[in-house]
This record gives C-alpha cells, structure tokens and sequence, in this order.
C-alpha cells in the first residue's frame, strides 16, 4: 500500500519493507507492541526498564552497542504506553542490512537479562527518573493525568514508578520478556535503500527459524470509566515561573472523533492565530500557551498548559485556559481556522514523508494503535474534517466534568461523558486501498568526490558565494541555506542581545503580508522558511564539515519547500529579507517569551553548570562583545533591550556583502537564481563587516566549583578546558578520534561503558570536542547527569578513564572498530539532504571543497594508535580542568547557598 508491503511469517512475525533507492542508508526497526499499559500491579516501569536491558548483550553480541557503533549505525530504543522499539538507521549495504536484521532477531529472544546488569541498569533508569523529576512542569504534567485515570495504565507513567524500579526482581523482568518478546507479539519494519528480495531472504533467515510461542497473549480489559466531576491538582516545587494545565478524555487514535481533535488542538495552539495564543500570550497574560491530542490504542487525553510569568495571576490564566478551549464546543470555530490547521498537520506529514528513516521509525506509533495503514487513514480524516466536526467534538468532549486541572471545585450532580470504546480495527482497515506511491528519488552515493563532481559554484552580488547542488530527490524536495554576516567587533558593541531577536522578527511579517498570512501562504505552499544566528558565540566544529553560522555577526534562513514551490517561497524570502515587517508587538511577545525561559535557569543544573564553565573557560572583561553573561545578567539585558536596536541592526548592518548561499535537492537553477540575485543586487549595509575572532588569549588553570539547586533531584557535572588549535592542524583527527573512542556515545565509549554500563552511575555521559576553523581555539569538554550523592563517584571514574587513555592509549582493533563506524556515520550524515546543505555551506565560508573533507577522511583512515595516544597527551592536561557540579548538595560545606549567585 503507497509503497509498503507487509509480509506475515508462520510465528506470527509482521514484516513491513519500505524500499527507497533515493537515499544510501537502510533502516531498520523493531517494534515490539508492550509498552507501560500491559504492566501488571508492581510492574510499573518494567517495559522500559527491558529496553534497556536488550542493549546489554546475547551471547553472540555480547556488546550491542559497540556493535552497532562498529557499523556506523545511529541507533536508539524507545518505550511509550503502548510499544517498545529498537532501531537503527546504517549505511545501505547488504553487510550492514544482515548485521541490522540478525542482531534484531537475536536479541528478540536472546536477551541476556542478566541480574548482575539488572543492578547496574537499575540505577541508571532511576538516574533518568530523577532527571525528569527536575521540570516542574514536566511533573505537573505527570501529576495532571495520574489524577485524570482512576484505573486505566495510561495514568502511570511509562518509566515507572521509584519502588517498582528499584525493587523488581529479575525472575519478574524475565518473564515478562520472554512473554512478550517472541515473534508473534512484533513488527518489522525495513526502510530505505536496499532490494526486497534480499531483504526477504535475510528477514526469513534470521527470525524465520524463531518458534511460535505456546502461550496466549490476552487483550488488556481494563477500560477507563466515565469521569463524574472535576478533578484537581497542586503541585509545589521550586522554581520561578507558575505553569497551568488541563486534560479531557477524548477516544483512541483510531476513533473517527480523533481526526477532528487534532485540528481542535492546532487551532488552540498554532500561533500567531490560536485561540491560546490570542487569549493568554498577545495579552500578556502568559508567555507560553499550548495544546495537543493524544493519539493512542486506547482512549487517551487533550491537554491544554500555559506558563504563567511572575506578575501574572495563575488564576486568571487557567480560567482564560478553560473558557478559551470549551467556548468553542458553543461558539464554534471558522472555516479558516480549519482549513489552516489541516494544511499545517498535512505538510508537517507530507514532510516527514520525504524521509523513509523516518517513515520505518514512525510506524512504530501507528502499529501501536493497532494496525499501521492508520498512517493513511488518518491523512484521509485530516483531509475531511470540517468546522461542523470540530465543533461537535469540542462539545462532547470539552467538558468541566471531563476535565482535570490545577483546582478542585466540587459539582451539585454528575454529569459523565461516555467515551466510546477502540474501535474494530480490522474491520476498519479490511477494504482500505491507499494512494499512489510518493515519488522517488535518483539514486546518489553521497561520497566527497560524487558531491563535488555534481556541485556548481558562483557568486552573487554584492558578496555571497553560492553552491548549488541539483539532483533528483525523494517527493522532490529541495533544501536552501542562506547565511549573512554582519557588523563587527567595535560596532555590535550594545547590540548582543538584540541580535539574537532580528532573524526572528524579521520572519514575523512583510510589509505586504502579515504574520498570521506569511504563516498560510507558506502552509499553502507546503514550505518551510526559517531562521537562526544571532546571539551568541560560535563557529566551532565537531568532526567534520565547515565553518559554522550561529555566531554573533551572521543569521541564517533556511528553507524546505517542492520543485514547482521553491520560485514563489524564493520570493517569500526576498520580502522577509528586504521588506520585513518588524512589528513592535511581536517584538514585546517574543522578549516576554525569552524572559520567562531565562528565569526558569535561576534554579536549573542543567543551565547554570555549563554557563559557569563557559565563563571560567572564557574570562573576558564585561565591555567585551565575547563576556559571558550570567543568569541574572542576562535577565537584566533581555529587560533593557528594545525594539530600535532591532530595527537599527537590520537597516544599518544587513546586508549581503558577505555570506554564502546553497541549495541542494530538485530545483531548476535557471527558475530561482534571477529570483536571489534580485533579492541581494544592491544591498550594501552602511556599517562594515569584519569577522569576530576568538583565539585563546589565556588557558585557565584546573579548579573546581559547587553550585547548589535545592530540590533538584538529578545534578548536572561538566568538565573543561581550552587550548589552541585549529582544524588544519594535524594533531586534529588524532584529537577527534581520542575523543570518539573516550567520550563519542553514552553508550558505547570509554566514559559510556565504565559509568553508565559498568557503574549505573549516569544514565547519560559524553565527552565533546570543538575546534574552530579559523582560530588558534579548541574546547575539549565532559559532560554527565548523576545523582548529587553520587556526584564524588562519577568524577573520579571520569577522570581515571581519561587517565587511562592516555596512559595506555588505544589498541589496533579499537581503533580500527570505532575509525570504521565514525567513517560511516559521517556517510550515514551526508545521505541527508538538510546536512549536506549544513555542509556545503560551511566549506564555501571557508573557501574549501568537498576534497577538503576526503583528505580530512582520509587523515582519519590512516591514524595510528601512537598518533592518538601522543596528540591526547600533548593537548589535553587533566590538571588544568575547570570542573563543575550543579544540583541538590544539601549540607555539602563548599555548595553555593543560591545557585543564582554563582554562575
């Protein structure tokens, strides 16, 4: 159907394939349909506790994550409430497809489930529990629904509760695997480039001669009764900004209502023009306002939530929250709005759709619901909805005694709404035909000497270097870069705040065409266009590609748009560019909106680790345009910024006197470069250019550093340090795979494998690497969440592994495994069209080719262990590493008493 062909085995495995020649990677994606809804009374969290515990081996791949690593793979698991999922996404060849498909089939029913791992895994999901106990508006969230299902697991969250976690025994862990691992209870799904018959015939090599299990898989009876009152939540937790929400029971994702409760919860939320974002933000009564559908196998939830800003009155904004989304079942909604939100639900699909990778890791969520050719049904209902049908929903749904918020207000009588049941999907689906397949792609091998015999180079005026790159591609999308630089170091003085606002602003209207019509128009052309840069300090690179866009001096607009689109999104482009609005009023809602998130730092480990570590790496007096500001300097340049400074940067500093321009994918150069020379003929910017640099004026000497954020329940650790080097210098690759072997994955790496699957000390630990193209700068970075006792612990294993690399340094086949799979990665990478743009542009700003990236490969092929071993010791002294820890230290004598004072 529409290109995917399901396949069923006699042990009652489903297989999907999905081929797509157009793009030279395959992914593969097992989906096993157990999530948090079948667990049983104490179970709570076991099915994502699984997840992690198949990534600790069978006997024949003893360490899947190295494995998967080795073959260059990007790869992750997932659980919700109804499926588990492992999938990999690898280079297209038959090796890699036979590795993807057996270590799937292998580990369905081979799993070790091993109690000496269970212990370690243990705390590391407890680890990942703290860290999501650290949003207050996350555990609101959590709290909201728990109180919303009296009975039904949907109430519980999907990775568990605490006791359960900590206590399961494994005898229960194994049994619940082998119950619900076995091939009649999966699906396989096959994605992208690769040949269906050799696809089958591993499919049927692997999992074929896997028995059909003898027990019976009984269907979950639990069903959720009608709600007979309001019900309320409080939650007090420290923080700085208020948050509010609200929940209604609506039917399951395959339920004819669900379609129109999707356009319901876009026309609340889409901005500028939701009903939320009308009611709460543009009156400055909240900073933020959202809604969104659930989409489940059973009956789920509609949630509504808005964060409240300091002055503003909680109250005030959740009866505004209620009235605003349960008017509409009386006051319905227009033609317009509905028609703008099937348009935005539509082209964020059709746009998905482009991308086989990750149509084969989607699936995963319509299998769930109970049959995956919901994906085309769903479009179908999407397709269908009127203003009538939203309406009709609202009211039956958008109920006070359905509902479920912050407060408790007892009712005189019961009024219940009867939710219908899941309906019969078989007979759903049973004569269901589908569309015509989207259009294919060429087949490109996306190699250095491939792309660079394809790309054409040029310039326009008055400065701007353009790489194009034309080739058939799936649907025929087609991708553009646009990046501009400006101003310089003495004339941005004053201006570093405002211009993380301008790229923004200017997408928020023309002088012809409104926000709210700039936002359709794009919607009708089924087109993105987006912007970026500004605010901040930038130009580094992480293992290849060119030369960075995000710093202060430059912004970015990208755009994703069609073949027979791409003309008239060009002219879009022209007018944010020359012509833009600038509207003052967005200017206010956009600095309220940055505001809030900034005060949610004060008290975040997350935020104030790494700021303090930048400033101690970085120490530039405050009159520098390169000072890091602290939280509260921050708040205090949010405040003080205004709308002029805007509007001065871009008539007096814009221009396109520098910057570079790429466009890769369907496109016809003839159609859209008259457009863009059009666009940038004659725009010279009164102020000059100069590039910012930012070499190592001082390399700061180790030390260490407490903050302490009471509460928080998961700490954040950063390590650090500088010194120069560029990434011309040939200790480079050495430095990048050191790095890549240390610190490359939570998972799979040095730091990975010693404190998160050897100690269950972290659920998530790295080490980075960033080298400037053109300063003498590099960074070389550890970052980990723990919990604060454990804090000491994670410290010392980090600093002993990195001990040990460069004592002992790498063997031969280690280097060879983790080259081999950083080689096929950096493959997988440029096999996506949005990345290769990145790419190419980065290289043009740098006046470098695609051979400048098959020497640096090539550099990297032909590393020695000595090489790695020699360039980590040189460049990186443990002693001069800045260390930082943030997170609830209690009485620890050196922590901060405010968090917000050290930073």
């Amino acid at each position: 159907m529409e290109g995917i062909t399901e396949y069923q085995y006699q042990n009652g495995l489903r297989l999907l394939l999905y081929p797509d020649n157009s793009q030279s990677k395959v992914t593969v994606n097992l989906t096993v349909l157990v999530g948090s809804r079948h667990e049983g009374y104490g179970e709570t969290g076991m099915a994502h506790l699984l997840e992690h515990m198949v990534f600790k081996g069978t006997p024949k791949h003893p360490n899947v994550p190295k494995a998967l690593q080795d073959h260059g793979a990007q790869f992750n698991g997932s659980t919700s409430a109804d499926r588990v999922n492992y999938f990999e996404t690898l280079a297209a060849t038959d090796e890699n497809l036979e590795f993807a498909i057996g270590l799937e089939a292998d580990r369905l029913v081979n799993s070790y489930i091993k109690k000496e791992d269970l212990e370690s895994e243990m705390t590391v999901v407890r680890n990942e529990f703290e860290r999501s106990e650290n949003s207050p508006q996350g555990v609101l969230g959590k709290r909201i629904e728990a109180a919303a299902y009296e009975w039904h697991n949907y109430g519980k969250t999907t990775i568990g509760n605490r006791s359960d976690i900590e206590r399961v025994p494994i005898e229960n862990l194994q049994a619940f695997y082998r119950k619900f691992y076995q091939p009649d209870n999966v699906i396989l799904i096959v994605a992208g480039k690769f040949e269906e018959p050799k696809a089958l015939e591993l499919v049927t090599k692997h999992f074929g001669p896997i028995p059909r299990p003898a027990r019976k898989l009984d269907p979950a009876w639990t069903e959720e009764p009608p709600q007979d009152g309001e019900r309320s939540v409080t939650l007090r937790r420290v923080g700085d900004v208020s948050a509010v929400g609200a929940v209604y029971h609506i039917p399951a994702g395959a339920h004819e209502d669900n379609a129109a409760l999707q356009v319901l919860a876009n026309i609340l939320s889409t901005r500028p023009s939701g009903r939320l974002y009308t009611a709460l933000v543009e009156t400055r009564k909240a900073s933020s306002a959202s809604a969104s559908a659930g989409r489940e196998h059973d009956p789920g939830l509609l949630s509504l939530d808005a964060t409240v800003p300091r002055d503003g009155s909680l109250e005030e904004v959740r009866d505004l929250l209620i009235s605003t989304a349960e008017g509409i079942g009386a006051a319905g909604v227009t033609a317009e709005e509905v028609n703008r939100a099937r348009q935005q639900i539509l082209k964020a699909r059709e746009r998905a759709a482009t991308d086989t990778a990750q149509i084969g890791i989607a699936l995963s969520e319509w299998a769930a619901q109970g049959d995956w050719r919901l994906y085309f049904l769903y479009r179908d209902r999407i397709e269908q909805v009127t203003p009538a049908a939203v309406q009709a929903v609202a009211a039956k749904y958008l109920q006070r005694n359905n509902r479920t918020v912050g407060v408790f207000i007892p009712t005189d009588k019961a009024e219940r709404v009867t939710v219908p049941p899941t309906p019969d999907i078989k007979a759903l689906v049973a004569n269901y035909q589908g569309r015509a397949t989207i259009a294919e792609g060429e087949a490109f091998d996306p190699t250095p000497a491939n792309v660079e015999a394809r790309v054409q180079r040029q310039e326009l005026p008055e400065g701007i270097k353009v790489t194009l790159l034309p080739k058939k591609s799936r649907g025929e999308e087609v991708h553009l870069s646009l990046t501009l630089r400006y101003g310089n170091e003495e004339n941005l003085k004053g201006f570093e705040t405002a211009a993380g606002f301008l790229s923004e602003l200017m997408l928020r209207g023309t002088k012809n065409l409104s926000y709210q019509q700039l936002r359709d128009e794009l919607d009708r052309l089924g087109a993105t266009l987006g912007g970026g840069g500004g605010g901040g300090r930038g130009g580094g690179r992480r293992g290849g590609g060119g030369g960075g866009a995000g710093a202060l001096g430059s912004v970015s607009f990208s755009i994703q748009a069609k073949r027979d689109t791409l003309p008239a999104v060009l002219d879009l482009l022209r007018q944010v560019l020359r012509e833009p609005l600038l509207p003052a009023t967005e200017f206010e809602v956009m600095k309220r909106e940055r505001l809030a998130m900034i005060e949610q730092m004060r008290t975040e480990p997350a935020m104030l680790a790494p700021r303090l570590l930048q400033r101690e790496l970085s120490p530039y007096p405050k009159d520098n345009i390169r000072y890091s500001p602290t939280i509260e300097e921050s708040i205090e340049r949010l405040q003080s910024v205004s709308y002029e400074q805007v509007v001065q940067l871009h008539r007096d500093y814009l221009g396109s006197q520098e910057g570079e321009l790429t466009i890769v994918g369907d496109f016809d150069p003839k159609a859209c470069l008259p457009i863009l020379r059009q666009t940038l003929s004659g725009w010279k910017a009164p102020k000059p250019y100069a590039r910012i640099a930012s070499p190592v004026t001082a390399e700061p000497p180790g030390s260490q550093h407490k903050i302490n954020t009471p509460d928080k329940a998961n700490a954040t650790f950063t390590a650090g340090l500088v010194f120069p080097m560029r990434d011309d210098d040939p200790d480079y690759p050495a430095m990048l795979m050191g790095n890549y072997i240390l610190g490359g994955g939570t998972l799979s790496s040095r730091l990975g494998t010693r404190v998160r699957q050897k100690e269950g000390l972290s659920y998530g630990i790295t080490s980075s690497l960033s080298v400037s193209s053109q300063d003498q700068r590099s960074s070389f970075t550890i970052t980990a969440i723990v919990n604060p006792q454990n804090l000491a612990r994670l410290q010392q294993c980090a600093l002993e592994e990195l001990d040990r690399l460069q004592k002992d340094g790498v063997t031969a086949e280690e280097l060879d495994k983790a080259r081999d799979g950083y080689l096929q990665a950096i493959k997988v990478g440029r096999s996506s069209d949005t990345a290769l743009t990145g790419t190419l542009g980065g290289l043009r700003h740098l006046d470098r080719t695609m051979q400048w990236q098959a020497d640096f490969e090539a550099k990297i092929a032909a590393l020695t262990p000595d090489q790695i071993s020699a360039a980590m010791k040189r460049h990186i002294d443990p002693k001069k590493l800045v260390m930082v820890g943030a997170g609830d230290f209690g009485s620890v004598p050196d922590a901060e008493k405010k968090p917000e004072t050290v930073q």
